[in-house]
């Protein structure tokens, strides 16, 4: 996935540090950052539960807190939440790769089960500095 900081040449046009405590306003953001891009209205919702349960599974399961960085690429909205949780604790106890979206673990609450349905694009990753879950969101009317 290009993007910050893996080598494209897109800048962040939304990068906000989070908490717990600023769960409403990084949703408040997203929403708006998604409608100026042009992300279709039925869409707007998928894509700020989507960040919203990425963010909350930082706050839980990672180091209490992360940073959201969003962009355009092309035709697609791409959003990463990273924290500097350990990788294994991307789920709640799942031996699965957290490499694997496919295998992201969906208890207790399905939240990562229901980022996989809503985003186009999903990945996963991480290392002994964290980690960082990234989606995308194809621009326009749904084919």
């Amino acid at each position: 996935m290009v993007g910050p900081g893996t080598g494209g040449d897109e800048h962040p046009v939304l990068d906000q540090a989070f908490d717990g405590d600023s769960l409403y306003a990084l949703r408040a953001a997203v929403t708006a950052y998604a409608v100026r891009a042009g992300l279709a209205d039925d869409r707007v919702g998928d894509l700020v539960l989507a960040v919203h349960e990425l963010a909350a599974n930082a706050v839980r399961h990672g180091a209490g807190c992360g940073r959201l960085r969003v962009w355009c690429a092309g035709r697609v909205l791409r959003c990463e939440v990273a924290d500097r949780g350990a990788p294994h604790r991307a789920g709640s106890g799942n031996a699965a790769s957290p490499r694997d979206p496919a295998r992201w673990n969906i208890e207790p609450g399905h939240g990562l089960w229901v980022v996989r349905h809503v985003a186009d694009q999903t990945s996963l990753r991480g290392n002994s500095s964290g980690t960082i879950a990234a989606i995308g969101f194809t621009l326009g009317p749904p084919a």
